[in-house]
């Protein structure tokens, strides 16, 4: 996945979530998505094409290990979250699955009052 597509394909994801709101607190070189004030995306806006999103720590682990253009989040608690950098190894089914959950691990944070959404059904296959 080039940076061109992967900047498109998580941001795409992450307008069609519930509440999300771009911003740029940050100035003119970040998208920022959050959900009710909090993030769940970063994007610089210099072109590399990275993509740093919230992860639960044995998920970090786990994908960091297996993907090997994911890394520890750029700039972020690398424990909590992962940079997504352009790659063979990503595809688009798999930067929206990881977008999603970000998402969904901000939401469950949230006051129930505050959620969009059920973070224990949203995104999540019907059984």
């Amino acid at each position: 996945m080039d940076s061109t597509d992967l900047v498109a394909t998580a941001a795409e994801r992450a307008e069609e979530l519930p509440g999300a709101a771009r911003e740029n607190p940050f100035g003119p070189e970040w998208d920022v998505y959050k959900v009710r004030g909090r993030v769940f995306l970063l994007i610089p806006l210099d072109q590399t094409g990275r993509v740093t999103l919230k992860s639960h720590p044995d998920d970090s682990v786990a994908l960091r290990e297996t993907f090997a253009d994911i890394v520890p989040g750029y700039h972020m608690n690398k424990k909590h979250w992962i940079t997504l950098m352009p790659g063979p190894s990503l595809d688009e089914e798999l930067v929206s699955e990881l977008v999603t959950e970000s998402y969904r691990l901000v939401v469950e944070k949230l006051p129930r009052a505050q959620r969009p959404v059920d973070p224990d059904l949203f995104g999540r296959p019907s059984s």
